[in-house]
């Protein structure tokens, strides 16, 4: 396989070139920005700060205090759109190119099985983008750890941080790869896999963002309060903005029923309707690890069963 490696390499050399650019120039920023962030922290300024996503203000002033989580947040999206530019710029031409240019029956002639023509074009492709987008998932973790779940930074359902950082961003980015090497293999112009491999790509990408927000996945967890008394503060919990009352029977009812902040008033409103407690459904912060497991499930089984596909297509099918 030695020749036939070295050629996936003379051909993706330049792609791994561009990869570790990108990486290099993102580890750079986050250690720039990194450091000011903790100068700031240091300061002094933010320990008056609770946790929790109500802003904290500035003595001085009405304003919010923040600190510059921008450049961090434009990390959270080029990890978001990995699996788009993976699968575009480097899945759909991986064998596509080939097969347009005619390339793989010279390759195939010189005693080149299309396995391994396949296996060595996909595993240094696969190899590199799982070290890719592991070590920049791994950076925007170690840029955000400062900032993480706090009025002044960034919060962990932010979709930023939820799907532009964890395992998700590795499996996200190995299925762009294998959705675009599939299409790049059916379709005749690479041009056309191109375009097939973004509509997948971003329309998987939009999907899964949908269901973090509907919580078709991974449900919230259901808060009660007793009512005479306010209830605990949201803190790190991802609200799903659905409050209410319960009956004794277990009947949920909107919470504009009884209107009032608690106390006698709303006591009184509640036993008069019935109501026991009152409710809140949300998502704490040990849901974002059952989020990017999940997430991982469905595009790391979805990278793998198109691989399989990928391989079956090859062997079954003359190219």
């Amino acid at each position: 396989m030695k020749g036939s490696f070295w050629l996936a390499w003379r051909q993706q050399r330049m792609m791994v070139g561009i990869g570790a650019t990108v990486l290099a120039a993102a580890a750079a920023i986050a250690v720039y920005y990194r450091s000011g962030m903790l100068d700031e922290l240091r300061s002094g300024q933010f320990d008056h700060c609770g946790p929790g996503p109500l802003h904290c203000m500035r003595p001085d002033t009405v304003l919010p205090l923040l600190l510059d989580v921008e450049p961090l947040r434009y990390l959270g999206v080029l990890n978001m759109a990995l699996p788009v530019l993976i699968g575009v710029f480097w899945g759909a031409p991986l064998l596509g190119r080939d097969r347009e240019l005619g390339m793989h029956r010279v390759v195939l002639a010189q005693g080149v099985s299309r396995g391994q023509w396949f296996a060595s074009r996909f595993a240094l492709a696969a190899a590199t983008t799982v070290t890719l987008s592991g070590l920049l998932a791994g950076v925007f973790a170690w840029w955000w750890r400062p900032a993480a779940n706090r009025s002044y930074g960034l919060f962990w359902y932010e979709n930023t941080a939820l799907s532009g950082s964890g395992p998700r961003v590795v499996a996200a980015a190995l299925f762009g790869l294998a959705a675009g090497t599939l299409l790049g293999l059916l379709a005749r112009r690479v041009l056309v896999a191109m375009g097939l491999t973004l509509l997948v790509t971003g329309t998987m990408t939009l999907l899964l963002e949908w269901t973090h927000w509907t919580r078709l996945l991974v449900p919230p967890h259901t808060y009660t309060s007793a009512g005479t008394i306010p209830k605990p503060p949201m803190g790190e919990k991802w609200s799903a903005g659905d409050y209410g009352l319960i009956t004794a029977s277990g009947r949920r009812d909107d919470v504009m029923n009884c209107p009032f902040p608690s106390g006698a008033q709303l006591r009184e409103c509640m036993d008069r309707h019935g109501y026991v407690a009152r409710f809140y459904e949300a998502n704490p912060v040990g849901d974002y690890w059952t989020f990017q497991w999940t997430d991982t499930a469905v595009l790391g089984g979805l990278a793998v069963l198109l691989t399989v596909v990928t391989a079956v297509l090859l062997h079954r099918r003359r190219i």
